[in-house]
């Protein structure tokens, strides 16, 4: 319905109302409810005390015969760790039979290879496998992953910012997003993955079946057959899927349905 004449003053006001409540409900409301469930969890003190050993996630001693790629997070420390994963990726080339795992920290040189173990736990939360590819296709795809992270803006000293990016999650994203062929996103809840990494503000991916838009990280959207339908407000994440049934809810990540 459209505004009256000369209430412009009123719609605005109600319009802002109306965009409020949604902000509240959407994403304020479930991002407090995850920070309550969260702080009732038990944490490690500091990053002295957390655990960083191998979770046994993956095969601790894969066959040589097998490529592997796996893209793995953790809920990362602090109160953070409410609302945030922290992701990283693994590769098992063919013929070796040890893994190599690539992830981004915020402190030295951002790009780190092989600082952890493959499948440690992030300050003592397990990871889990969000994606993994084996056989003829990892393999094929394991030198364009090699190739993205050679390439990766921000790998230098001081690049690292922890929000609204670009963070672990904005390099694992970017990596993704530099080859659709591994065929997935990061979950909902992996705050930075959103930062354009490529400085692009809208973008659609190489194999047109995702379109990205973002105004720096703060806010955007993304729609596609591997986001289904997202809203990005602050860097929290709310939407669902309709090709895999699910929810996107803002801290808690993805709701199978």
């Amino acid at each position: 319905m459209l505004c009256p004449p000369f209430q412009w003053r009123n719609c605005l006001i109600k319009l802002f109302a109306r965009l409020a409540l949604l902000i509240l409900v959407v994403f304020i409301v479930p991002s407090l409810a995850a920070a309550g469930w969260w702080m009732t969890q038990h944490h490690a003190n500091n990053w002295r005390d957390a655990n960083w050993s191998s979770s046994n996630v993956l095969p601790a001693k894969p066959t040589a015969d097998d490529a592997a790629i796996y893209v793995l997070a953790a809920r990362t420390g602090g109160l953070k760790g409410a609302l945030s994963l922290h992701s990283w990726l693994v590769l098992k080339r063919p013929g070796t039979t040890h893994y190599d795992r690539y992830d981004v920290v915020g402190w030295g040189t951002p790009v780190r290879k092989n600082a952890y173990d493959a499948d440690g736990r992030w300050y003592s939360n397990t990871p889990s496998i969000v994606h993994e590819i084996h056989g003829t296709e990892a393999a094929t795809l394991i030198s364009k992953i090699e190739t993205a992270i050679l390439k990766y803006p921000y790998a230098k000293p001081g690049n690292y910012v922890i929000w609204p990016g670009p963070n672990s999650n904005s390099f694992v994203a970017h990596i993704l997003r530099s080859v659709p062929e591994i065929g997935v996103v990061l979950p909902a809840n992996a705050v930075g993955r959103d930062f354009p990494t490529d400085g692009k503000l809208f973008a659609i991916d190489d194999d047109w079946r995702n379109v990205h838009a973002t105004l720096f990280g703060y806010t955007g959207f993304a729609v596609g057959a591997r986001s289904g339908f997202e809203i990005n407000f602050m860097g929290l994440v709310a939407g669902f899927d309709i090709l895999n049934p699910g929810l996107k809810v803002p801290g808690f990540g993805r709701i199978d349905l």
